[in-house]
């Protein structure tokens, strides 16, 4: 009897289609140590986003044969981290579709003052409070100021502003906004003035350490005179806000070092009789915790003001701010 027996290559192709073809997962798998998978695990309970991808990219780099495992563990991780990161975001999004009249107000409270005796007597004091609510699509504004010093028992500076902004984010820089202000200065011959006003809005820059928009639209403005009488016109208004945090720390006392946060607006407002003009730019740092501290200077501009009234006021304030 004769017995064929392939040749060896043919033997050997038929051993290689029977068994499964290994890929490099296959290889690479089981090459993880212990102590690297730990030290993975190790990052992930810290919570850290940014250690976790530092330990995996430097796992990567020690252990090669076992990068398989590597991205595997890494992509679960993002998958768990993402998953999180949604249901987070949704239960911020229904809390602020639920929330009440008077929650997720942010702001500040500033309050400055001075008082002398002696060969003159003067007391004067200036306060504000300003209150921000943001929603999904609205922003609401809030701003209330006032400033008043008294000379020798004569009133030299009485002034309140009141305003409200909503605004209407339509999409990522594009917004609508609504303004109703009022404001009083018996300085400047008036002692009320009314403002309400329309249009639209634009952020030029929003990123971490500085935001500018601008706004434009028409205006209609009421004012009552101090010595009598008052008068209504349509008008335009243009309105810039800025802020800028920077990155350096200053050194206020031996306890106080922040960054330092400038920011300023100005508002236009032109009609037929009367351009105004109101501008602040300010400095702030903080002292501890929520107080800080700020330097201001601000102009004002009637181009048509009452007989006996110039046209132009600046002060500078300093003032101590308490954000909530």
């Amino acid at each position: 009897m004769l017995l064929w027996t392939a040749p060896a290559a043919a033997q050997d192709e038929a051993v290689a289609e029977a068994a499964p073809a290994a890929g490099p997962e296959d290889l690479q798998d089981e090459s993880l140590p212990d102590a690297a998978r730990a030290m993975i695990d190790a990052a992930i309970a810290g919570g850290d986003a940014d250690a976790v991808e530092a330990v995996v990219a430097a796992a990567r780099t020690a252990f090669p044969e076992g990068s398989g495992q590597i991205d595997t563990i890494w992509q679960s991780y993002r998958a768990e981290q993402a998953e999180v990161a949604a249901v987070q975001a949704a239960a911020e999004v229904e809390a602020i579709r639920n929330a009440g009249l008077f929650d997720n107000w942010s702001g500040q409270g500033q309050i400055g003052g001075f008082q002398s005796s002696g060969n003159s007597d003067e007391f004067g004091v200036t306060a504000a409070l300003e209150a921000k609510r943001e929603g999904i699509d609205w922003e609401h504004r809030l701003r209330l100021s006032g400033d008043f010093r008294r000379t020798d028992g004569v009133t030299s500076r009485e002034q309140i502003l009141a305003r409200y902004e909503p605004r209407f984010q339509i999409n990522d820089r594009l917004f609508s906004y609504g303004l109703i202000q009022f404001d009083r200065n018996v300085q400047q011959g008036f002692s009320a003035r009314y403002a309400a006003s329309g249009g639209l809005g634009y952020r030029l820059v929003d990123t971490d350490t500085m935001d500018l928009s601008i706004k434009a639209g028409p205006a209609y403005r009421v004012t009552e005179f101090v010595e009598g009488g008052s008068s209504s016109r349509i008008a335009g208004l243009l309105g810039v806000d800025f802020d800028w945090r920077l990155t350096d720390s200053i050194k206020l006392t031996q306890d106080a070092n922040s960054t330092v946060e400038t920011g300023g607006e100005a508002l236009l407002i032109v009609d037929g009789s009367n351009t105004s003009l109101n501008a602040v730019t300010g400095i702030e740092a903080t002292l501890i915790g929520s107080l800080r501290a700020r330097a201001s200077w601000s102009i004002e501009y009637d181009s048509n003001p009452p007989a006996g009234s110039v046209s132009t006021d600046t002060i500078t304030r300093f003032t101590l701010i308490y954000g909530f």
